[in-house]
């Protein structure tokens, strides 16, 4: 027998999900119209099981490590997300004030001449490094595995 579902009305949610609506405004939304209480994770596993894209921009080219889960939204990694976004098209998705944040970092790091590395035992984490001639974009790739992310040959 099937899971039972507390979808009502499918092509709402896909509608919803075209829309760019949020996890939290749907699990309002479902609880207001039909009275029915979900989860942001269960959108989530709508929005895998339905093959639609994802909400988050995974880049392993631009965040190649895994990190600790302290440097998960520190600053360096949320504007590698905003390039990865900018990079894939996604400019849409970048609200003006972070389109504005993310052309002022980079333009930092290039006038600084450095590029970003990160280390998963050192307690900094992020740091800038000066830019060595086999730096070939904004990051320094590690050059073994880290995690689940894959390294560069």
């Amino acid at each position: 027998m099937a899971a039972k579902t507390k979808i009502v009305d499918l092509q709402e949610v896909l509608r919803w999900f075209s829309e760019g609506r949020k996890y939290r405004w749907m699990v309002e939304q479902y609880e207001t119209k039909y009275g029915v209480s979900t989860t942001p994770s269960m959108w989530g596993n709508i929005r895998r099981d339905y093959g639609l894209d994802r909400r988050t921009t995974q880049n392993d080219e631009l965040l190649p490590w895994k990190l600790r889960e302290e440097d998960r939204f520190a600053y360096p990694a949320l504007m590698l997300r905003l390039e990865a976004r900018r990079r894939e098209n996604k400019e849409a998705d970048i609200r003006p004030v972070d389109r504005g944040r993310l052309a002022s970092w980079l333009k930092g790091l290039d006038e600084r001449g450095v590029v970003i590395a990160y280390d998963y035992g050192d307690t900094t984490g992020f740091t800038e490094q000066p830019r060595l001639p086999e730096d070939d974009d904004i990051i320094r790739r590690p050059t073994t595995a880290t995690g689940k992310r894959r390294a560069t040959e």
